[in-house]
């Protein structure tokens, strides 16, 4: 985007060094990750919906179930942590019995598969994978004193009359036209919120924000 798609000597394509390169079969890289060599200042992203750590059972089957381990944090975090000045995370959308078939994650919980009827509820295991990924972090932070980190809120949905797979609209061209102000006090996201509560770690509460801005959905 910010080169209409052509090669710029301003921007600089280094995803090879955090390995985020699309591999023989797949459809897209892990991530991206961008330099601009003026400022010295390198945006990455890396796409983690679920923000825990996923191990094929099978690394010789492309068809494995994959182990999703709710209390570890992805592997690319601990292996480049020490790399970034900022860090945003955010998760949610991704958290239903949808995803989790259609991507085959088997819920794990201390290395082995979950037996929890209890933890195996979406909206628990979600909390579980927010709470651990937040506790490690804040742990990390004391090793890594620059870095500045962030908890992400999601963006609410715009749609009328349906859904995105189901028929609905997200349209409306005017700004503001549902208010201008953010009259809550409290996050957004309750659980967030509690996790990050006596942690180093920031809450980055876009949802209400977002809220008043569909057009620009």
């Amino acid at each position: 985007m910010a080169t209409g798609g052509e090669e710029s000597p301003e921007v600089e394509n280094v995803g090879w060094e955090y390995g985020l390169v699309k591999h023989r079969g797949a459809i897209r890289p892990d991530g991206w990750a961008y330099r601009f060599p003026k400022t010295n200042t390198t945006i990455l992203y890396y796409w983690s919906a679920s923000l825990c750590d996923l191990v094929p059972l099978n690394i010789t089957d492309k068809l494995s179930d994959v182990a999703m381990h709710l209390d570890r944090p992805p592997a690319f975090m601990r292996q480049f942590l020490h790399r970034f000045d900022v860090l945003v995370l955010n998760t949610g959308h991704h958290w239903n019995r949808g995803k989790l078939t259609a991507n085959r994650w088997i819920m794990h919980v201390n290395g082995t598969p979950n037996e929890d009827k209890k933890t195996a509820e979406i909206a628990n295991a979600k909390n579980l994978a927010i709470y651990s990924v937040v506790k490690w972090l804040d742990l990390q932070l004391v090793s890594h004193p620059r870095l500045k980190a962030f908890f992400r809120t999601l963006s609410p949905r715009h749609f009328f009359n349906g859904d995105w797979n189901t028929g609905g609209s997200c349209d409306n061209t005017i700004p503001l036209s549902n208010g201008s102000e953010v009259s809550q006090e409290g996050s957004s996201d309750p659980v967030i919120e509690g996790a990050l509560n006596g942690t180093k770690i920031k809450i980055l509460d876009i949802t209400p924000l977002s809220q008043l801005r569909d057009e620009a959905h």
